[in-house]
């Protein structure tokens, strides 16, 4: 498959993983999934999908640890500019040391801390969020695999 057609269909596997993320948004009011760094989780997903930082390991677990420390820090030491500074640094130094280290998840400290997120934050986006990125993006794959293979 050339070149052009593989950035295409990866452009088409991000559009319908965001795509499903935001319509379960839309048509619940319980149920939030759309977070603003899975859009870098889906470059790298669909896009680089052989990287190391694209392994649904790394998705979930990078986004996983990170959301942890921004809601630990905001639940239990407060937001200032040298806590999001500091939560950052944790967040990025837990990734590294778990070899878990996904760039988008750097960001959800951040997120976390400036929109006053609590525990459920975890499962909701994060967890569930991840799932159906990695869920999609393996799915795409396979499909690609499945197409490309001579019959």
């Amino acid at each position: 498959m050339n070149r052009t057609l593989l950035n295409i269909v990866a452009g088409l596997g991000a559009s319908l993983a965001i795509g499903l993320l935001s319509y379960f948004d839309s048509v619940s009011s319980q149920l939030v999934l759309l977070m603003a760094p899975f859009g870098a989780t889906a470059v790298l997903v669909f896009g680089v999908p052989e990287s190391p930082l694209a392994q649904p390991k790394n998705v979930i677990l990078g986004h996983l640890i990170t959301a942890f420390v921004g809601v630990f820090f905001t639940q239990f030491i407060g937001v200032t500019p040298l806590t999001l500074a500091l939560a950052t640094g944790v967040a990025v130094t837990a990734m590294l040391l778990t070899d878990t280290t996904h760039p988008p998840a750097g960001a959800n400290p951040l997120l976390i801390m400036l929109s006053n997120q609590g525990w459920s934050f975890l499962i909701t986006p994060v967890l569930l969020g991840t799932l159906i990125i990695v869920v999609v993006g393996r799915s795409m794959r396979l499909l690609l695999k499945q197409w490309a293979q001579p019959q």
